[in-house]
């Protein structure tokens, strides 16, 4: 006999069947007057993270939305992550809330608004926030530039299956990521390695709600554990790399200090290194070409 109940799952299961973690964001958007609108979302997830020409967040929330809207009448969107402050989040309720014009929520708002850099005619982004991803939807996928603002009491079909108008209330809008903003402390501690100080404050929405609160748990220190990776051998290595390129070669050295390269990504990453000693003119890879490939590779990501 299982030791779980089974629990009836019903509309919005994620807050009302679950306990499900999320983050806060607050999403802005252009009215169709040029003011930034921001709505606070936790529905906003990585959706293309590696394979394609770009790198992409998913956003899902009600069609007749302030944000739903602005975004079917003009795809460029900021995502803002704010830092854990009960002030914050108090004030992420009172923007999440459905009903009130862009006018009625940004009378007075807490946060300060700032130009973003991806570029003119966009909305603003949010000072307070430790990062911002400037956005702009792929109204392409699924023909979802046919979809248009306006239907305020709901959508007929027919419905796209995961970019535009998916349902008479719901929209999902796939956004590519144009530019990813961050605070200075933090964007120092991404290039020179993150250690538990330096993590910024980040907020945990529950997901679950009832008809009075919404939940979230504060921040705490994060605690590292080591990833255990398991070595593969330098025959493995060595029969990898012999077989990526026959002009560059790996001397055994160099093959003995790639073991710790997980299997599954050994290939992709040789493959890399082996395209970057081309562009270097380099054909016997190393020890010290090794570090010549791996500094270039560390500066690509950056």
């Amino acid at each position: 006999m299982s030791s779980f109940k089974d629990l009836r799952i019903v509309d919005n299961f994620y807050q009302t069947s679950a306990f499900f973690p999320m983050p806060t964001t607050l999403v802005g958007t252009l009215t169709e007057d040029g003011k930034t609108n921001l709505g606070a979302y936790s529905l906003c997830f990585p959706y293309y993270v590696a394979g394609k020409d770009y790198y992409a967040m998913i956003l899902e929330c009600r069609n007749s939305s302030n944000t739903a809207q602005n975004i079917l009448r003009g795809s460029k969107v900021s995502l803002n992550f704010i830092p854990d402050e009960r002030k914050y989040f108090r004030e992420a309720v009172r923007l999440g809330f459905p009903g009130d014009t862009t006018a009625e929520k940004m009378k007075n708002c807490l946060f300060t608004l700032e130009d973003g850099i991806a570029g003119p005619n966009r909305p603003q982004v949010v000072k307070e926030a430790y990062q911002v991803f400037e956005c702009t939807w792929d109204d392409t996928l699924e023909d979802a530039r046919l979809d248009k603002a306006g239907n305020l009491e709901g959508y007929e079909p027919p419905y796209r299956n995961f970019n535009g108008v998916t349902s008479k209330f719901g929209a999902h809008f796939i956004l590519k990521i144009d530019k990813i903003l961050m605070q200075e402390k933090y964007y120092h501690a991404i290039v020179n390695g993150v250690k538990a100080k330096d993590f910024p404050k980040v907020p945990v929405d529950y997901g679950y709600r009832d008809s009075t609160n919404f939940w979230y748990t504060p921040f705490k220190k994060p605690v590292p554990e080591k990833i255990r990776a398991k070595e593969g051998d330098v025959q493995s290595v060595k029969y990898a790399a012999s077989r990526i390129d026959p002009d560059v070669k790996f001397t055994d050295e160099a093959c003995a200090k790639l073991t710790k390269i997980p299997r599954i990504f050994l290939k992709a990453a040789l493959t890399q290194m082996v395209n970057i000693a081309k562009e270097e003119g380099i054909s016997l890879i190393d020890e010290a070409a090794l570090e010549i490939i791996n500094d270039k590779r560390r500066k690509e990501k950056k």
